[in-house]
């Protein structure tokens, strides 16, 4: 582990798991150095995977296999900003399809429990568009929705 700072995510014995599927989904990420519990530990044996280094779109992390009981909440989410409708979908059917959860508003859990926010950046242009009234019409329109739907918050916007 080479950053000064680093994202520590708590899995429950799956933290190689979501680092090869992260690796495998976004841009700039890959899984790192796996490490082993030299070892027994509360939640884990001897040789068990303990840590597992990875990087998420550039962003340093590291999985702790730390056992039950401490679950992820939406206080902690990952904002991935989308350049068009192609890429938001591919991102938010790999969550959802691979066991994951759809929320509101471009949010959406994978299967281990971390939030994401799938936001296109043409959602960020509309919702702070000058014109307070085309920024309400495209941010009500986001407020239906699930997954963004970059055309419906366009419409929205002009009116």
């Amino acid at each position: 582990m080479t950053s000064k700072n680093t994202i520590c995510l708590w899995y429950d014995g799956t933290a190689l798991d979501a680092a090869t599927f992260y690796a495998g989904t976004f841009p700039d990420s890959a899984v790192g150095a796996v490490h082993r519990a030299p070892g027994d530990y509360p939640a884990g044996k001897q040789g068990d995977v303990l840590t597992v280094e990875f990087t998420v779109m550039g962003i340093p992390c590291l999985g702790l296999n730390g056992g039950p009981g401490v679950p992820h909440t939406d206080a902690f989410s990952f904002q991935v900003a989308t350049d068009d409708q192609a890429e938001t979908d591919r991102l938010w059917n790999a969550i959802i399809g691979q066991g994951g959860q759809a929320s509101a508003c471009g949010w959406c859990k994978d299967r281990w429990g971390v939030s994401w926010q799938i936001t296109p950046r043409a959602l960020v242009d509309a919702i702070s568009d000058p014109d307070p009234a085309a920024a309400k019409r495209a941010f009500d329109a986001m407020m239906t929705m699930a997954k963004i739907d970059i055309a419906a918050i366009e419409a929205a916007r002009r009116g």
